[in-house]
């Protein structure tokens, strides 16, 4: 896909080189034309005749219709590769981010999803603008030396003046550059946050109604959208008055120089030196395409200015990577990676099939941690120094207080918070970077308020995994949920809602522990199963949990799943490992390892 951006690329700069190449030939079929206009007819010919030349100047015309059509092609092709390759690389990284840490402009602002809706907007579209701009300077700035050449043997001395506004420009823009930054960041930022609150709005409708603060949560909208609207429009009026005074200064510069060409014709007429009618038309076209350049350049500059901010607002999203050696910041946006886009002719891209990497891991026998550490910023709540051992088909329950690190201990396990010191040993193996090694086929994790989709159940339970009915039929019998299926009009294609909101709390828990069953894990974490669950079902629940922990000979408890649900002998062999967060005396009962938590201290 990168190599098809380049070729686009270069296809798109070759095309672009052709359309600014055709106009140069009008202009010397614009002095011929003057020059038959104005010579005796004793000299006629053919191709002295004014229709010629106005019908080779159609010609012209009608080829470079053909260009830019042609051109469009390419370049709404190319532009789109550019942004989708920005995106697909900060949504990349972005998911390469501990999963628990919240998204942070720089070392201490947090953002809001709704907010990072700015930086893949905005911020990319910035970037597409200044790519593509590239090969039309390029295109301009070869056309505008050949002009200037053809401009130096018509009028030397004339020609040097085409250079004053160019130093009026450099000038301009070094006064100009730390505004443009300024305010090109400022309309970001009230952009980033308005998109933050509508993402706010639409996740909390609930308990704003409740809450009956409708009025309010409208007010504060409508002060952060006039906010973004006066610095918009400050950005917007500066570019435009920018742009404008580059423009003007230029057309002053043209209007100089042609008030001189125009003075030293008629001292040629005098003097009947060399400089005709024909010659003055030629300079004067050829003149457009010098002070065009110089206009654009100008122009160009500014966009890179305000191209710098859209890159450093995408490098300071970015979480640091943890390998000194490879590229930090907003470099890593442009790395090539596939991007399976149709092609111009709109044929759909061939998509890979998608299957799990083998895993390369033996089966987990033992799982050792040692002096876990993590305090969040800015204060000393978190973890410190907590070491544990887990056996193959071992229960281990974490407890203690509200705010003890039950739920911190797990994230760090996991790789969801980034330890800050300790290291975990699989099998006696050091596991180098939890966030990747701690997911299926290793570990499955259901937190205390799982995230489901809006999807069907079905889709929910599943996420793309290929599990035949039998096997989805098992998972949802063992998490207690094949009567409240009986209830649903469409069975597993019910369509339960946003995040699940058809379903109960006690059904969306259930619906994550059977996702995790699906997928048949070495290990399970799971955070608090009690905290939406009656007693009765959650009883019910680890009955099977702990029947699948002991590998009894009957793997199925009939009080759990009947044997008319899942026959007994479509049952396999496996036994995970299990730690949870819980409070619950039978289950603390049956704990093989107890890890009691104070203010994030081990206490025995």
């Amino acid at each position: 896909m990168i190599r098809y951006a380049f070729g686009l690329y270069w296809v798109d700069s070759i095309l672009w080189m052709f359309i600014m190449g055709l106009p140069l030939v009008p202009g010397l079929i614009i002095r011929e034309f003057f020059d038959a206009l104005t010579e005796s007819n004793d000299s006629s010919g053919a191709m002295r005749s004014p229709l010629i030349w106005v019908a080779l100047l159609l010609a012209v015309g009608l080829a470079r219709m053909v260009a830019i059509f042609t051109g469009r092609i390419t370049k709404t092709q190319h532009r789109f590769t550019m942004s989708a390759l920005l995106r697909r690389n900060l949504l990349a990284q972005l998911l390469r981010r501990p999963g628990a840490e919240p998204f942070a402009y720089g070392p201490h602002t947090s953002v809001s999803p709704g907010e990072l809706i700015s930086f893949f907007r905005e911020d990319t579209a910035q970037v597409e603008d200044a790519v593509v701009g590239t090969n039309e300077i390029a295109g301009m700035g070869i056309f505008a030396l050949v002009s200037l050449a053809i401009l130096l043997s018509i009028q030397a001395r004339l020609t040097l003046f085409v250079f004053l506004p160019l130093v009026a420009i450099a000038l301009i823009l070094q006064y100009a550059e730390t505004r443009i930054k300024q305010y090109r960041y400022a309309s970001r930022q009230t952009t980033q946050r308005v998109t933050g609150i509508l993402g706010e709005m639409f996740a909390a409708v609930q308990a704003i109604q409740v809450a009956g603060a409708e009025d309010t949560v409208l007010q504060h909208f409508r002060q952060l959208n006039e906010q973004r609207r006066q610095r918009m429009v400050q950005d917007q009026v500066f570019t435009a008055t920018l742009g404008s005074v580059l423009e003007n200064m230029v057309n002053l510069g043209t209007g100089l120089i042609l008030l001189l060409a125009a003075t030293m014709m008629g001292d040629a007429a005098a003097t009947s030196t060399n400089f005709s009618v024909g010659d003055f038309a030629l300079f004067v076209y050829y003149l457009a395409f010098v002070t065009d350049f110089l206009w654009f350049t100008g122009a160009f500059l500014a966009l890179i200015k305000q191209t710098e901010v859209a890159f450093d607002r995408m490098g300071q999203l970015l979480p640091r990577s943890p390998q000194p050696h490879q590229p930090q910041g907003a470099e890593r946006l442009v790395k090539p990676a596939p991007l399976h886009l149709p092609n111009a002719f709109g044929k759909p891209a061939v998509l890979p099939a998608i299957a799990p990497p083998p895993s390369q891991v033996s089966p987990l026998e033992e799982l050792r941690a040692v002096n876990l550490t993590y305090h969040y910023p800015g204060s000393d709540r978190g973890i410190t120094d907590i070491s544990f051992t887990l056996q193959r088909g071992s229960l281990t329950v974490i407890t203690g207080s509200i705010g003890a690190g039950k739920t911190t201990l797990l994230r760090v396990l996991l790789g969801l918070l980034p330890m800050q010191s300790g290291k975990l040993y699989w099998n006696g193996e050091l596991v180098r970077y939890p966030d990747r090694f701690f997911t299926p086929p290793h570990t499955a994790y259901t937190p205390q308020v799982p995230q489901l989709f809006s999807t069907s159940l079905r889709e929910n339970l599943l996420l793309g995994l290929e599990r035949s009915e039998v096997e989805v039929r098992r998972a949802i019998a063992q998490t207690t949920l094949h009567q409240d299926l009986s209830h649903m009009p469409d069975g597993l294609d019910t369509q339960i809602g946003s995040k699940g909101m058809r379903l109960s709390g006690g059904q969306i828990q259930r619906v994550a522990v059977a996702r995790m069953f699906l997928r048949q894990p070495d290990l399970l974490v799971i955070d608090d199963l009690s905290s939406a669950l009656d007693i009765k079902t959650e009883q019910t629940l680890w009955k099977e949990l702990m029947q699948r922990l002991k590998q009894d000979r009957n793997p199925y408890n009939s009080e759990v799943v009947p044997p008319e649900v899942v026959p007994p002998e479509e049952a396999n062999q496996w036994q995970p490992t299990c730690i949870v967060v819980s409070h619950r005396p039978f289950v603390i009962e049956q704990a093989d390892v107890l890890i009691h938590l104070q203010e994030g201290k081990l206490i025995s």
